[in-house]
């Protein structure tokens, strides 16, 4: 691979800090207030001092529930406010990001959307000069060389708040949803000075594979976690299959501390 690659950031996005492995986590989408609410609430308790939720949802079924928008936006600030979390929140078209980033300290940019340009670009020059931060979700068929171009588009626009996110890539393997790569996750901690963090539960699509993957992400020196959570995973409208329930989550934790203590990290 051409070392040219290498991002000229130097800067760590304010959710992830020197010396210790950050795990956002929350539902996969805002389905109403009271939903949210239980969902985030337990975020809170088991420690975590990130939420994520999806208030536009990019589904591959058209008739498949595609998010509140806005008024999901405004559920997820309140609560995220009220709560004292900071909010990681999909945007999928440059005509929503202005609204999402008056929501959200963390825009998301979606596997799907790695190769979306002119969107990369325009988060960019949107976050540059604030302190929001992206997080870049690798293409489903994507190399680590072309996520890590993806990744210039922003930067190069003047934004320095931006953290790689390993999802899992589709390969012939059926077992799981995506076979999830971390050794795209040391590779990428190689050849760039980003942060990298990973998402097993779109990876497994099945949450008794959550735990154990997260567990392999932090040996792998990943920087963190983005987790799907939710308060009743059996009444979920979005992967409920992966989502951990409020008793999985409120281990968690406890069950990666070692795991982060033998590299000299503590979980947040």
């Amino acid at each position: 691979m051409d070392l040219s690659v290498k991002t000229n950031v130097k800067t760590l996005n304010g959710m992830i800090q020197p010396g210790t492995f950050r795990v956002v986590a929350g539902p996969c989408t805002v389905e109403s207030y009271e939903q949210f609410e239980a969902s985030a609430r337990t975020v809170k308790e088991a420690g975590f001092g990130y939420v994520r939720g999806g208030a536009f949802k990019p589904r591959t079924s058209p008739y498949s529930f595609q998010g509140l928008g806005v008024e999901g936006l405004k559920i997820l600030s309140e609560v995220s406010s009220a709560l004292g979390l900071e909010v990681v929140t999909e945007v999928m078209d440059p005509y929503d990001i202005e609204v999402v980033m008056e929501h959200a300290k963390v825009l998301q940019i979606g596997s799907r959307n790695m190769a979306n340009f002119s969107l990369l670009r325009r988060v960019g020059e949107a976050i540059a000069g604030t302190d929001h931060g992206v997080l870049l979700k690798r293409g489903l068929a994507a190399t680590v060389e072309e996520w890590l171009l993806a990744a210039e588009y922003i930067t190069s626009a003047g934004a320095d708040n931006v953290v790689l996110c390993e999802r899992g890539i589709r390969t012939f393997e059926p077992s799981t949803r995506f076979t999830l790569d971390l050794s795209a996750v040391i590779v990428a901690k190689r050849l760039t000075d980003l942060p990298v963090v990973v998402d097993p539960s779109h990876a497994a699509g099945r949450r008794d594979l959550v735990i154990p993957l997260s567990k392999a992400s932090v040996a792998a020196e990943a920087d963190g976690l983005i987790v799907e959570s939710h308060h009743e995973p059996q009444e979920a409208l979005c992967d409920a299959e992966q989502a951990l329930p409020a008793g999985a989550l409120m281990g968690l934790r406890e069950s990666l501390q070692p795991f982060a203590a033998a590299i000299g990290r503590e979980v947040i």
